[in-house]
């Protein structure tokens, strides 16, 4: 299930915790995230919006809530990456690599290692 809808960056915070512990009650979130810790209405609310997003949803646990992400990691990276190309690169995966490897002073050694990692997970 690829969602259209992209997250904000504290959105995205409260994901990459869920995608990490898989299942998770905000108390549970909240310690996984830095210094200093959002307060606790602060992330219960994060996650509502979430899961009103179609991103997370929960299953009852006594008086509270465990929550559990419904997109994929790999999915939602996959949908950033094209939003990145078509906005940042008029849709060419070709044009971002080629600046990345630009901005980046990637030797064609790096490149050539890259394309194998590519080539390696096609055959798989």
């Amino acid at each position: 299930m690829i969602q259209k809808k992209q997250l904000t960056k504290a959105e995205e915070e409260i994901m990459q915790v869920l995608w990490q512990l898989e299942k998770a009650a905000v108390k549970q979130i909240i310690a996984q995230l830095p210094k200093p810790k959002p307060a606790y209405n602060t992330v219960s609310t994060i996650v509502r919006i979430l899961e009103s997003k179609g991103f997370v949803d929960y299953e009852k646990q006594g008086k509270g809530h465990i929550y559990y992400p419904l997109v994929k990691k790999q999915d939602y990276s996959n949908q950033s990456i094209n939003v990145l190309v078509d906005n940042y690169f008029q849709g060419s995966f070709k044009s971002m690599v080629s600046f990345f490897m630009k901005k980046n002073d990637i030797s064609l050694q790096e490149l050539e290692s890259v394309l194998k990692e590519i080539h390696k997970d096609e055959k798989s």
